[in-house]
């Protein structure tokens, strides 16, 4: 369980329109550090001096970094050989044995393709000046970079061999090559050998699709787990869907990297900002570089073939979450889950008990339960317990049921309809509970109703208000609920346009709904694309006021329709200010109780309570029961606020 953080100086290097070479981007750049100095060394896209090339012409630059920011920027190395004359790109970069060795995609004929696109090799052994160049592979490959040290005495290289669709080779291979010395890495002899065993020397990576695509990122990393190696995993690059540039990572064994031995579940790094949205080649991030400093490792990528930006993760969270026998639990299940099933002498929830609302009053959680019927009625049931797991009490009769207009079943026949998904806040002496209201023929809406503490603990199910619908009415609106602070000394309502997918809020002056409903989406969370959460988002249970922020757990909806939690931390004042969200889901269905029912691999929470470091979360398992999960808030925080992310302590640049 991991978060990833951008440079808030994002994109930290960017085209300068007064200088010819670098005039359209600068991007895909490697980072290395020599003591307190960063140099980065990026691809620039210029304009060309020649007509019967390439419109865009690549060069590599250097930038130098201090506190104050990149600056020094300048051509580094340039076309010089027939190999390379139509442009050098894609800079990779590592100090081994006394030399600064740099390997580089070099454009050898235009149009660009199999014949002329290969990998060539810089030496320097300042930074400064380039002392050799030579072409390394005879075949199309790119993406080549040098591990930092020799792996079983052997000078080793692993890239992307044969890019570039060919009938003989129409996938890429990720591939290992290990010489005696760096003077073999130019010998044509040497490589014409190793790629007759091509095969022998691929790198088998996990690929969640035949489809995907796959080619090395940065630089490999040494850890005390394995070789580390943030790499680029295109999905759908073959067809099948929307094709998601991602950045992920592998953990190679130390004595044998050609063994995987772990690898994040899914992207690290996906297009969200706007840019890695819009640039020359729109929707693009692709890893170019990696530094570790200290618990914090940096990931250095390109931004839609325009910019380079900078993201950070804590890397003892990415390594547990890499490796299985580390990956860590936060979520614990009740024993006696789930705590609430349907009852089938009850008419009124016989077929489904699930999403339920909470709120501790007076040591006693009062949990509130959507109930289906045969009718598919939802209604509203209560069940009580003291020690947030074990049912002290159960009502036999709903507390609450279809009442207005816009929620009595239309349209005939066992259409779903009525009160759904209760999410409840305690403002003062008053419990204000916003549902999902639907007459099973209208858009569904967010509706508000309140009762009185008193009322309510009495059992005076009457007394709740008549609902009002919050939110409009020609949209399709839902996972609604009240802040249970004023925000700016406002009320803040957080609800889920279905269009969008994504969680907004907006503001009122009062929570009297009779002549006002929400007309702003103030964004707050979006679905990432390709992730886990990328189909939509919406809010669980009611934010938990922290001394860091708001803790909002929100459910998240894959392409493949499973339902599973994530955290995300926002700003007190500011809540649409997002200072952090996991990277991985942290609660996912598990169970056969989740996986199976009205709507298979589901688990989601509308309400959860706070007892010490305890965090009780109520969620609904496939739409048909309740159970409980118990999280650490201490540790939710840890994963959420690692101290190696203080971008005050990262070096700032521009």
């Amino acid at each position: 369980m991991y978060i990833v953080k951008r440079d808030p100086e994002n994109p930290i290097l960017s085209p300068v329109a007064g200088r010819k070479w670098e005039a359209r981007a600068t991007f895909n750049g490697c980072a290395i550090q020599i003591s307190a100095t960063t140099y980065l060394l990026y691809r620039a896209l210029g304009y060309p001096e020649t007509i019967d090339g390439p419109r865009d012409l690549s060069t590599i630059g250097i930038a130098t970094a201090t506190n104050d920011g990149f600056y020094s920027r300048r051509q580094f190395i340039t076309p010089s050989e027939e190999w390379d004359r139509y442009g050098c790109e894609d800079p990779r970069v590592t100090y081994f044995e006394g030399t600064y060795v740099i390997f580089y995609t070099a454009l050898g004929g235009y149009p660009f393709g199999p014949s002329n696109i290969k990998v060539a090799m810089a030496t320097s052994r300042n930074l400064y000046t380039i002392d050799e160049k030579f072409l390394v592979t005879p075949f199309n490959a790119k993406a080549m970079t040098l591990f930092p040290e020799r792996i079983n005495k052997k000078v080793t290289v692993i890239f992307s061999a044969h890019t570039d669709w060919t009938p003989e080779h129409p996938r890429s291979t990720i591939a290992i090559a290990q010489c005696d010395s760096l003077d073999t890495l130019h010998n044509p002899t040497f490589w014409n050998k190793w790629h007759q065993d091509l095969d022998k020397y691929a790198l088998h990576v996990p690929l969640r699709s035949q489809n995907d695509h796959i080619e090395v990122g940065a630089p490999p990393l040494k850890t005390k787990w394995g070789w580390l190696l943030v790499y680029s995993y295109i999905q759908n690059y073959f067809g099948g869907g929307e094709r998601v540039f991602g950045i992920e990572a592998l953990l190679l064994d130390l004595k044998d990297p050609h063994k995987v031995i772990g690898h994040t579940n899914g992207p690290i790094i996906v297009p969200e900002t706007a840019y890695e949205q819009f640039g020359i080649v729109p929707n693009v991030v692709f890893p170019s570089g990696a530094l570790i400093n200290g618990d914090r490792l940096d990931i250095y990528y390109g931004g839609a073939d325009t910019v380079c930006a900078r993201a950070s993760l804590h890397l003892p969270d990415l390594l547990d979450a890499m490796i299985p026998e580390r990956r860590k639990i936060l979520g614990v299940r009740a024993k006696n889950n789930p705590i609430i099933e349907p009852i089938a002498e009850h008419p009124w929830e016989s077929k489904a008990t699930f999403n339920a609302g909470a709120v501790d009053i007076d040591g006693t959680v009062h949990i509130i339960y959507r109930a289906l019927g045969g009718d598919n009625t939802s209604t509203l049931g209560l069940a009580l317990s003291k020690n947030g797991s074990t049912i002290t009490k159960r009502l036999p009769d709903p507390i609450y049921t279809p009442r207005a207009d816009f929620e009595m079943k239309r349209g005939g026949g066992n259409v779903n309809s009525g009160c759904e998904d209760p999410r409840i806040t305690r403002i003062g002496s008053k419990l204000y509970m916003a549902y999902t209201a639907f007459d099973g023929v209208d858009p569904w809406h967010v509706a508000l109703t309140s009762i009185s503490v008193k009322d309510f603990t009495a059992g005076h199910f009457d007394k709740w208000s008549m609902p009002e619908i919050v939110t409009p009415l020609s949209v399709k609106d839902k996972d609604g609920c009240v802040f249970p602070d004023k925000i700016g000394g406002q009320y803040m309502l957080i609800h889920r346009v279905d269009a969008g997918g994504n969680i907004c809020a907006d503001l009122f002056d009062t929570l009297d709904f009779s002549a006002q409903q929400a007309s702003r989406c103030i964004d707050i969370l979006n679905p990432r694309p390709g992730m886990w959460d990328s189909e939509k988002v919406g809010i669980a249970g009611v934010p938990i006021k922290t001394k860091y922020g708001w803790l909002m757990i929100y459910h998240g909806v894959s392409r493949s329709f499973t339902y599973r939690l994530g955290a995300a931390l926002l700003d007190l004042k500011y809540p649409s200010n997002i200072l952090a969200r996991t990277h991985d889901p942290i609660f996912e269905p598990v169970e056969q109780y989740e996986k199976t029912g009205d709507v298979a691999h589901v688990v989601f929470s509308c309400g959860s309570i706070m007892r010490g470091d305890k965090l009780f979360v109520y969620y609904g398992g496939a739409d048909r029961v309740v159970g409980v999960a118990v999280f650490s808030l201490k540790k939710l925080l840890a994963i959420l606020m690692p101290p190696s992310l203080d971008h005050t302590q990262t070096q700032r640049s521009r």
